[in-house]
């Protein structure tokens, strides 16, 4: 079984920051790549930013330059680093996962249980 657990949400307030963490736990044999997505109430879930194995990322629009992905291959863990945060950048935040189950050796997608980002003004 494998499991995609967050950390590290919560309430701060404009212009401050967080860091997400996500590790991904279990019988995994490798991992493509990890990301971040958000869902704001009443609109769709919206991709953060992504990073694959080899260290290339990308970034919605609106996130490049205050937020930044980074991976530890050796944890299985995928950090979100969010300065300047914005009201607007309320949500909670998904973890996302690309990876092979040992279980199928299948590339499979697997979804964390998501974590509040609450920014006040």
């Amino acid at each position: 079984q494998v499991q995609l657990v967050e950390s590290g949400g919560g309430l701060v307030q404009a212009g401050g920051s967080l860091r997400l963490s996500c590790a991904a736990s279990g019988s995994i044999a490798s991992i493509n790549d990890m990301g971040w997505y958000r869902r704001v109430p009443g609109k769709q879930r919206e991709l953060v930013a992504r990073i694959i194995r080899s260290g290339s990322t990308n970034y919605a629009d609106s996130m490049e330059g205050r937020f930044t992905i980074s991976r530890d291959n050796t944890k299985n863990t995928v950090y979100l680093q969010m300065n300047s945060l914005r009201p607007e950048d309320t949500a909670v935040y998904y973890c996302n996962a690309h990876l092979w189950p040992r279980v199928s050796y299948l590339l499979s997608e697997y979804w964390g249980q998501g974590t509040q980002v609450t920014v006040s003004s």
